[in-house]
């Protein structure tokens, strides 16, 4: 009798385990969505401490030799040849604030593209990649009043740092960053 009762303690302990198994996928997905992690390039441009989502990013680059675009805009800084396609090279902080950012040793391009068209924007420096946890992101109240509110809507805090989010597409959305011409 021992050795059936033993055959069923176990029998119901795994019974136990799949339902516990099954609860977990009702309730699991909707938890996980809310706390996801979020992967990054973070960086600082124009003294700002901000973070671009990692698959936003296709390629950090050092800064090439710039080919000048006649009748463009100052913070089009010009094109540049990246294994044979030509490239957009935009000062992104210049554009938003009206100050130019310095190209210094530190200095480096983060490659985006929207469809057809890839684009460089110059950042000061990069810190590396980070993994933040979304439930960390909340809307941006370090950004909220500056010229660089339509583009950092969502910050992330990690320890005593703030990271705002820059916003790829609210950026390469906006008509006048876009073309680039003087009018």
């Amino acid at each position: 009798m021992q050795v059936g009762s033993e055959q069923n303690n176990a029998f119901r302990k795994l019974r136990e385990y799949h339902q516990r198994s099954l609860e977990f996928e009702k309730t699991g997905p909707a938890e996980q969505k809310q706390t996801t992690n979020w992967s990054g390039v973070i960086f600082r441009a124009g003294g700002h401490r901000l973070i671009c989502g990692i698959d936003e990013i296709n390629e950090i680059l050092d800064i090439p030799t710039l080919t000048p675009v006649p009748l463009s805009k100052p913070w089009l800084l010009g094109l540049a040849n990246v294994r044979g396609h030509l490239v957009s090279v935009c000062d992104h902080m210049w554009f938003l604030t009206g100050i130019r950012s310095p190209i210094t040793t530190h200095s480096r391009l983060l490659l985006t593209d929207i469809p057809g068209h890839p684009v460089a924007l110059l950042v000061d420096e990069i810190f590396g990649q980070r993994h933040l946890n979304t439930k960390d992101s909340r809307q941006s109240k370090t950004y909220k009043n500056t010229s660089l509110s339509n583009c950092v809507t969502q910050e992330y805090q990690a320890g005593d740092e703030t990271w705002g989010e820059l916003d790829l597409h609210s950026l390469l959305a906006d008509t006048q960053f876009m073309t680039g011409s003087i009018k």
